[in-house]
Parts: structure tokens; sequence; C-alpha cells
């Protein structure tokens, strides 16, 4: 029997839709200097713009949207996690979160001028449909961001291939080439504020056995990470 709380056809992760608290602590670790914000930022400032965050979990970009932007929408298909990334914007009247999947935008036609999707849905091969609901909602002019890890970089990377050997990068790559977006390498790390907020994340991220490993051989409570932010304008 189908689960009502979630939208037909959505994709289950294995992090935040099991662990939102873990995964809580894993978004404040992500990327503490911006990088990947800049680089959206100066390709398509969102100033005074639409913005939408598909797969917006419990919303924790919402608000950094909202403070430059005229509105921002964010879909989520899990809707115990929208109805966190409902109240986490409550007080932010051009914000607005939905339930919905990638596949069927409630937006109208035309009405986005940025998108953001990070580590959501958008994985290459299998995702045209979402790709096609883009086509519809974005404006001319408009730019859509698709951030996912680099598993060809960083020890992060090396980690992920160890975890999810049977992710195939080089066709994901092709796949976004060859439909015309750009990529762009972005370097980064994760920064934890202890050892135990670390390996929490590491072990709702990877297989238990590889986490342990992982665990085993690495010290400290930061890693270098690298991600490619995939690009492309309407």
């Amino acid at each position: 029997m189908a689960d009502p709380d979630l939208t037909p056809g959505a994709i289950p992760s294995p992090n935040i839709w099991n662990h939102p608290q873990v995964y809580e602590v894993e978004n404040r670790a992500v990327d503490r200097s911006g990088a990947i914000t800049s680089l959206m930022h100066r390709l398509a400032p969102w100033e005074g713009r639409d913005l939408l965050d598909i797969g917006c979990g419990t919303g924790f970009h919402l608000p950094l949207f909202a403070e430059k932007a005229r509105t921002v929408t964010g879909v989520e298909p899990h809707g115990d996690l929208a109805a966190i990334a409902r109240r986490r914007v409550r007080r932010l009247e051009h914000v607005t979160v939905v339930q919905a999947s990638a596949e069927s935008l409630p937006l109208p036609e035309h009405s986005v001028d940025v998108m953001h999707a990070r580590w959501a849905y958008f994985f290459g091969p299998g995702c045209e449909p979402g790709l096609a609901e883009l086509d519809r909602v974005m404006r001319p002019g408009s730019r859509a961001f698709v951030i996912d890890n680099d598993p060809t970089r960083s020890t992060f990377g090396d980690w992920f291939r160890r975890g999810y050997p049977q992710v195939d990068f080089v066709e994901t790559a092709a796949f976004w080439a060859d439909l015309g977006w750009q990529r762009h390498g972005v370097d980064m790390t994760w920064s934890f504020d202890s050892r135990e907020d670390l390996a929490s994340v590491v072990r709702i991220e990877f297989p238990a056995a590889v986490a342990e490993e992982i665990l085993a051989e690495h010290e400290g409570t930061w890693v270098d990470y690298a991600v490619n932010v995939w690009t492309r304008t309407w």
C-alpha cells in the first residue's frame, strides 16, 4: 500500500528521509565558506527574481535564497519534510513550500528565473521527466543549477566511489554534457562542530561497513569535498 505521505513517483532518499535531524547537522557542515552559493549568484543573481528549490527537504536553503529573491518556492515530495520546511519559513511571506514531485511541478509556465536542486532527484539518466518540467516552467533567460557529488576528486569522492561502486559517474557526466549542461567543479569542505557529528553523518551517508572503515581511517572533524555544479540557461 502506498504511503499517503509520499508524492506518487517519488524516489526515496536514504539519508534525509530517514534521518532528518542528522541531515540538518550535515547541512550545517556543508560548504561553510559558501563556494557553491557564490558560484550560483555570480552566474545568476536572484535579487528581485523568482527562485525554485526542487527537493528542498526541510527547507534549509530557503531562508538564504529569500534574503534577496522576490519569491521562493520549495518543492518537496515527502510530506513530513515539507511540513518542517513550512515551519522554517512561516514568517517569510514571499516563500512557499509545496508537496510535489520534480516531474509534476505545481507552477505556471515560464514562471521561474533560477532553479536550484542540490542532491535531489536529478542524478542523470532517468530524470528526463523532471527536465521536461523545467522546459515548461523556466523563463527565457533563466538558469538552472544541479549540484551533485564529483566522485573523481577529493577525499569524499574516494569515499563515494567505495560506498557506491554501482554509480557510473562517467555516464552521468556524459548525460548532462550531451543535453547542453555545463559543468563547474567546486572544491569545498565538510566541516563539523564535533567528531560525533561527523560520525553520525558518515553513518547515514554510507553503507555500514564502509562507514566504519571511513571512521577508522579518517581523523578530525572535516574532510575535503568536491562537487559538480551543472548549469544551463533557457
